[in-house]
């Protein structure tokens, strides 16, 4: 494995970079609160057929995390990855996951022209989720945890006695057998670096979306379709045991999607890319490989 820190749209992106430069590339999206080392699994796997991408986003790892929240906000954090792309020099399959999820929806909607298929593992596109949580139900009450990572001294909460609360919230209502003690020391330095843990919450207090009190809903126009629109084959595959986003928050999304396939594993949730490490890896293997032959 190659690493590579680049200057990517004014911040240092570290990138790890694996399996023959010349072939198909697939560009891996962590979200919270992991970093770009939680896709090694994954592209141990597929680095035989693929050229494997996996960075620490800004706010993470060994990337910048600038202070200010605004540096968070979703078009900077695209044109992170899109300047990523085109350092590559060619389009790419984008995979996300959670946070990674949401920016590689907005990675597809902005710049289809770098995005030529979109694998999504247990992340929602802004007009399902949106919508779900508007309701004031089920999606709403699973989401009230993002209160507490937007609320000013998180920082000092979630770190005290060893990063304990976050530990603790990564792993709420989760089969965490795959997180080994040596594992879990690895992400607690992550989360150590400075600054690290205050870029990681500001993804949190940067998005617009709004998570409404359970029981209370909230009237927001739902997303035009049109605009949000993901042109590009687009596979989604769901752990069905996910307790933080509910399948509610993927409701409707064939109609913001051109070529949609979904696939539901039984027996996994939120943290999927672990828990079926080898079962995830031959979904995007056999699908990429189909629309290839398609």
């Amino acid at each position: 494995m190659i690493r590579h820190d680049l200057t990517l749209n004014g911040q240092t992106i570290h990138l790890r970079d694996t399996g023959d430069p010349d072939a198909p590339a697939l560009l891996m999206l962590h979200g919270f609160p992991e970093y770009g080392g939680a896709w090694g699994g994954l592209a141990a796997l597929l680095s035989d057929r693929y050229r494997c991408l996996f960075p620490d986003q800004r706010g993470y790892g060994r990337s910048s995390a600038p202070a200010e929240v605004e540096a968070y906000r979703i078009k900077p954090l695209v044109e992170d990855m899109a300047a990523l792309i085109t350092w590559l020099g060619r389009p790419v399959t984008v995979i996300g996951h959670d946070w990674g999820a949401a920016v590689a929806y907005a990675l597809a909607i902005a710049r289809p022209d770098l995005v030529g298929r979109l694998v999504i593992l247990n992340g929602v596109h802004p007009g399902p989720f949106q919508a779900a949580l508007a309701t004031g139900g089920a999606q709403a009450a699973a989401s009230q945890y993002m209160h507490a990572l937007r609320a000013e001294g998180a920082e000092a909460h979630f770190s005290a006695d060893g990063h304990r609360r976050l530990l603790r919230l990564f792993a709420e209502n989760m089969d965490m057998s795959w997180m080994t003690s040596d594992l879990r020391e690895t992400y607690v330095a992550e989360w150590s670096r400075p600054g690290r843990l205050t870029g990681m919450l500001n993804w949190y207090r940067a998005s617009p979306v709004v998570v409404p009190k359970p029981g209370e809903p909230v009237a927001i126009p739902p997303l035009p379709a049109d605009r949000f629109r993901v042109t590009m084959p687009h596979l989604l595959i769901w752990g069905r045991g996910d307790t933080a986003l509910l399948p509610e928050a993927t409701e409707g999304l064939e109609s913001y999607c051109a070529d949609l396939t979904r696939v539901e594993v039984p027996g996994a949730d939120h943290w999927i890319v672990h828990q079926r490490t080898e079962e995830v890896a031959h979904i995007i293997g056999s699908w990429l490989a189909g629309q290839t032959a398609g």
